[in-house]
């Protein structure tokens, strides 16, 4: 198998040029009316590229810089289809999965499953955390057992928002809650809190991080965003979340946009139940989209799907499991081309109503590029069972799982991904930035 035949590597520096760039440039169970409306607003969308951010000399590229990044893009391409024309159904459907797991060493049956099904990605929670040298440890052992099986380097994420969420080990500094920063209402802090998030996430080797939060806040009754939002009004949340997301990516780490299409306006926890919003098509358009929007127009990279059900656009399935939510609206409408991964299909909006099976099927049958399974060893391998079953039957067609496999590889090679981890933590830089940030907070209150 192998990216080594393709000279993963070696395509690197090249592909590191384009991520440069880009950073510093910055259901079917629904009529048939409601997709015709979403196209028609799709053909008359304006591009909403106006840039309330920071500004760079590479926002006018040269034209030997654009010839640059266009050779660099072709080869990029000639090498991830390469890549996904050499593996089998079961190594592109492992890529698909992202994971949880218990403890904080990685035991022989996760090893196993991770290195027999060439899992494309994990995720860590606060019961894998200890200290630093731990977690540090622990994201290098991660990164060489993937190293021995596959060439394809491993997504290593965290929820790391700051305030409430946050996962980082004891003697790290926490940010403040997004709250606090939309209500100061500085795109410069933002951006600086942005660049915080991903400057501790990459000391400790993780390579995506599941931020930032672009929900409105809508619902004084909200039990599962409240502060974790940058606010109720949907500008602002728009702006800060735009620039906390481009500090993310300065760093070199992936941001995850969540929780798509909009959770603030829901009073029930999704981690308990599923949600029910019973919001019009363009309320939704609105509001809860807007911020969206704005963050794929500023090169969002990855964004997560809601377990919440929209009767107005699908009176079945909730967002994560929808071709309405995840196909039509969030790819045809407003245009994102990047990866897409469902919110924990462990969760109780999820497992109260579906088979766990059943539900990573339906997710990616809805568009979805990683299915996203954080408890239990029974749920994971039934949905990497499920998933590769539907494959080889027929039920989704292996041109499909391609799809989602060439948008994977993409952005690990825009991000120039390794199996590589930091030798040491410089706790005292790392904390000095949270310092900085809540002390600007303090006088301005």
């Amino acid at each position: 198998m192998g990216i080594k035949n393709i000279k993963w590597k070696a395509i690197g520096v090249c592909l590191a040029l384009i991520f440069f760039t880009a950073l510093v440039g910055c259901s079917q169970n629904t009529d048939n009316s409601v997709e015709q409306e979403i196209q028609q607003r799709q053909d008359n969308k304006g591009d909403g590229n106006e840039d309330e951010g920071k500004s760079s000399a590479q926002d006018n590229p040269t034209e030997e810089d654009e010839k640059d990044s266009e050779e660099s893009s072709v080869d990029m391409k000639e090498a991830v289809q390469e890549k996904i024309s050499s593996m089998t159904i079961k190594e592109k459907v492992g890529q698909m999965l992202m994971i949880g797991f218990e403890g904080t060493q990685v035991n022989d049956q996760t090893r196993n499953f991770i290195q027999e099904n060439h899992i494309g990605g994990v995720i860590l929670f606060e019961r894998n955390i200890t200290d630093s040298k731990q977690l540090l440890n622990l994201n290098r052992e991660l990164k060489e057992l993937n190293a021995d099986s596959q060439d394809i380097p491993l997504f290593i994420s965290v929820d790391e928002e700051g305030g409430v969420v946050s996962r980082m080990p004891p003697k790290i500094v926490n940010l403040p809650d997004s709250k606090k920063i939309g209500d100061l209402n500085n795109t410069e802090l933002a951006y600086q809190v942005g660049e915080a998030i991903g400057e501790r996430v990459n000391a400790f080797g993780f390579n995506v991080t599941m931020a930032p939060v672009m929900d409105v806040n809508s619902n004084p009754d909200n039990p599962i965003i409240g502060k974790r939002a940058f606010g109720d009004n949907k500008e602002i949340v728009s702006k800060m979340g735009v620039e906390e997301m481009k500090g993310i990516q300065s760093k070199g780490i992936i941001p995850v946009i969540k929780h798509f299409p909009g959770h603030g306006d829901t009073d029930v926890d999704s981690h308990l139940g599923l949600p029910v919003v019973h919001n019009s098509l363009e309320s939704i358009r609105e509001m809860e989209l807007v911020p969206f929007q704005k963050a794929i127009d500023h090169q969002a990279d990855m964004t997560m799907v809601a377990h919440i059900l929209l009767p107005e656009i699908d009176n079945e399935d909730p967002a994560s499991l929808s071709k309405n939510v995840v196909t039509t609206m969030l790819r045809e409408e407003l245009g994102f081309d990047g990866v897409t991964i469902t919110d924990d299909l462990t969760m109780g909006a999820i497992l109260e109503n579906y088979d766990i099976g059943d539900a990573t099927v339906k997710a990616v049958q809805a568009g979805n590029d990683i299915v996203l399974v954080c408890h239990g060893d029974e749920n994971k391998l039934k949905a990497v069972h499920s998933l590769t079953k539907a494959v080889e039957s027929g039920a989704i067609k292996e041109e499909r799982i391609d799809e989602s496999v060439k948008r994977i590889l993409h952005l690990k090679e825009k991000y120039n991904l390794s199996s590589t981890s930091p030798s040491n933590i410089e706790l005292d830089k790392i904390n000095q930035s949270s310092e900085k940030i809540i002390r600007k907070l303090e006088e301005n209150e």
